[in-house]
Formats: C-alpha cells, structure tokens, sequence
C-alpha cells in the first residue's frame, strides 16, 4: 500500500520540499519570463536571465522550454490565450442586453488583462512582431484571432436581437478594440499617450468608450443623419 502524501512528507520533509520545488517551477519561470519579457523586450531577455529570476539553472529552464521561442508562447497561452474558453463560457451564460454584455466584456478586460503585467506582451508584439514573424502569427491565432471571433459574437448578438444597428461587423470590432490598445500603450508607455497634466482613469475611460461604441450601433428611430 504506498504512503500517503502526506506522511511521506513528514518521513522525507526534504524530499517532500524538492518535489514541490520541481512542480513549481514552471509556474516561476513563466511569471519570470513575463517580468522579463515585459521589462526588456523579447530580443533583449537572456534565457539565463529568466533562469536566474526563477532561480534555477539555465539547463533546467531548457528541460521545461527547449527555447526562448517556446518560453515566449508558454507566457502568451498561460496569460492570454488560455483565457478564451473561460470568456467564451461567460458569452454562452450572459442573460442580459448585449449593451451590458459588451459594458461587462470591456471592464472585465482591463481587470483581468489590461491593467496587469500581461498587456505588455501586446505592446511587445505591437514593436518587436515584425522582427520575429513566427511568434508574430502565433500571437495572431493564440491571441488576435480568437479576440476578434468573441467580439463578433458578441455584436453579432446585438444586431440579430435587434439591439444593435446592422454594421459590418469585421470592421465594427475595431471601434472596441481601439481603446483597448490604447490603453495598453498608456500603460506601457511611461504614460505619455496623454497630456501630463491630465489625468486618466482606467476605468472612466472604459466606461465612456463603451458609451460612445454603443450610441453608435444603437438602432435609429428617426433618420439617419445627412
């Protein structure tokens, strides 16, 4: 009958702290590598760099990513694209308007993404994607791609109900993510997106671009202007 995990960490509480050490240790180096890759660009970061924050040795970070290459898209699926099937989850469960849901989707990312470490791998990709193409098209289908599909549907929602406007909806999507990209190169910026003296808030400024998307695609009662 084997040990219970739990005995056998009072019988071997050495082994017991490598073990955990060993699992933890791809979730150190991702968390490094996004400080990293943040802080310094993807060219700029050093493997060896990314092992020493997550103290480890250069060999062990290349027994979990054979690459930088590989290290960069584990950091982009554990922080953004792994992401999607949680928000696609939400969509399919949402029982408000659309209006609501497209208020809720834009606050919900600047929560959960733009206002966290992890926007700057777009700014990142916006600078240095032409550099690197491969990682370029991986961010596209990882990222871009199943973005853009979620914010279809979620205006396609709007206009089949009859809350929305009919718009072309590929190009509609982009009234939404214009801010959104905004605000990541705000953040990412040293701030100097805007006048320094004055001030933005995150929050009012998602609020109010979701206001004036809306006002745009909320159906006419009257005639459109000439």
């Amino acid at each position: 009958m084997p040990t219970p995990r739990f005995l056998a960490d009072k019988i071997c509480p050495v082994r017991a702290k490598r073990e955990r050490r060993k699992e933890a240790r791809p979730g150190e180096l991702l968390a490094a590598a996004l400080d990293l890759f943040v802080e310094k660009g993807f060219a700029a970061t050093r493997s060896e760099e990314v092992a020493a924050r997550a103290g480890v040795s250069k060999g062990t970070l290349f027994l979990y990513f054979p690459s930088k290459e590989e290290l960069f898209k584990a950091v982009v699926v554990e922080n953004l694209s792994g992401r999607f099937s949680e928000w696609n989850q939400e969509f399919e469960a949402f029982e408000g308007t659309t209006a609501d849901m497209l208020r809720y989707c834009m606050r919900v990312w600047w929560e959960r993404v733009g206002m966290t470490k992890a926007s700057g791998l777009t700014k990142l990709m916006m600078s240095e994607g032409a550099n690197f193409p491969e990682l370029a098209e991986f961010y596209r289908q990882e990222v871009v791609r199943p973005g853009h599909q979620l914010l279809r549907r979620i205006l396609q929602r709007g206009v089949d109900s009859g809350e929305f406007a009919p718009v072309d909806v590929d190009h509609a999507i982009y009234a939404v993510v214009a801010p959104m990209l905004f605000l990541m190169l705000w953040k990412h910026s040293a701030m100097i997106c805007v006048d320094g003296e004055a001030a933005l808030d995150p929050e009012k400024f998602i609020a109010t671009q979701a206001e004036t998307v809306l006002h745009g695609l909320t159906r006419r009662t009257g005639p459109a202007p000439t």
